[in-house]
């Protein structure tokens, strides 16, 4: 009887039940066949093509046993790698969805008789972080890509550079204050012995603070003797050279932090490059190797290329031309209009045009709320 037909019946309903898993025992790895019952596998044993088959693999068994090894090996790593990347997931939740596909290498050909020691064995081997919990064993893949590795020192190295600035900056600080204490003397409390002439009179202190200090001290010049009234005006004066001090110091911690303030806006102003080409910006064209028909012309940015060379856009003809950032000048608009800034340490901010001085070449310009020039 000859084979039936691709659309008949009967062999769409028997692609529809060879689809998806089937018995594990009715699968003949060595010739990637599965049966769908028992009589077709005994069939199948008996064939022509399974003997064949057992004839070569008699031969070398060890050589195909090592081959589905490795295929199994790297289908499941394969699996793991770009469905989970280096998560930890529990190993049974990867080999479900590894056996999930029909045509996958079964582990029963392999050189592992379970799970557990197909597990162990990547752990051993270093190609995954395994550990075993009480719900059963974690898998974690180690990912040795080149490019990943590059990125991964790439990421340490910046962070390492973030804190050598932090550093850099600390110890400036501590340098600062440093000197600021450098210039201040310590000052020792002067002693004065409290003696009166007449026994008789009775001694009254005030230890109000502020301006009752003065009213008592100047109440009680009849009541203390000379030695006493010494006695006052030289905590007056100690007080007075105290709180002098605190106030230069406090000045030169204020001078100290103002310094580095103006470190870090001479670092903006400063950074500087020697390119300045910035998308959607209104460019004049100043080389004359184009012809008069483009000279002196004013054009769009629509593109920049490597950060020195623009494609433009003419706003008269619509003509497209790529030209290096030497061939361009900006176009300063009018008081009012908005601007972008193209250099410096506010790149790339857009303010409003305030002002232009053109006996100095400068402009003010006000970018949120911040006035520069």
């Amino acid at each position: 009887m000859g084979k039936s037909d691709f659309l008949s019946p009967k062999a769409i309903a028997n692609r529809i039940k060879s689809k998806g898993l089937q018995k594990l025992r009715w699968y003949c790895q060595m010739c990637q066949k599965q049966c769908r019952d028992e009589n077709g596998f005994k069939c199948h044993c008996m064939s022509e093509s399974h003997q064949r088959q057992l004839l070569l693999a008699s031969e070398n068994p060890q050589q195909f046993m090592d081959y589905f090894s490795e295929e199994f090996r790297n289908d499941f790593l394969e699996l793991l790698r770009r469905r989970f990347g280096t998560k930890r997931v529990h190993n049974n939740i990867v080999y479900n969805e590894y056996i999930s596909h029909r045509e996958h290498i079964h582990m029963n050909a392999t050189q592992w008789e379970t799970l557990t020691d197909f597990t162990k064995w990547l752990g051993r081997e270093g190609l995954c972080k395994v550990d075993e919990t009480p719900k059963g064993w974690y898998i974690q893949y180690i990912d040795r890509d080149p490019e990943t590795i590059r990125r991964q020192q790439e990421q340490e190295r910046k962070k390492k550079q973030d804190l050598d600035d932090e550093e850099k900056t600390a110890k400036f600080i501590e340098q600062q204050v440093r000197r600021g204490l450098e210039g201040k003397e310590l000052e020792k409390p002067v002693y004065t012995e409290l003696s009166r002439e007449n026994e008789e009179e009775k001694v009254t202190f005030n230890l109000n603070k502020g301006a009752s200090s003065s009213i008592a001290a100047s109440s009680k010049t009849s009541v203390l003797g000379p030695n006493a009234l010494k006695m006052v005006e030289g905590g007056v004066k100690r007080k007075e050279t105290a709180h002098s001090s605190s106030q230069s110091k406090e000045k030169k911690k204020k001078s100290a932090l103002d310094e580095i303030m103006e470190l870090e806006e001479e670092k903006k102003r400063t950074s500087r490059t020697d390119y300045w080409l910035q998308p959607d910006i209104i460019v004049k064209i100043v080389t004359r190797k184009l012809g008069e028909k483009y000279h002196k012309k004013k054009a769009v940015v629509k593109e920049v290329i490597d950060k020195y060379t623009a494609v433009v856009k003419m706003i008269d003809s619509g003509d497209k031309l790529k030209l290096d950032q030497t061939h361009l000048e900006t176009v300063i608009p009018a008081p009012g209009k908005k601007v972008m800034v193209l250099n410096g340490g506010y790149r790339g901010s857009e303010g409003i045009l305030e002002s232009i001085n053109e006996k100095r070449f400068s402009a003010t310009i006000i970018v949120d709320s911040v006035s520069l020039k």
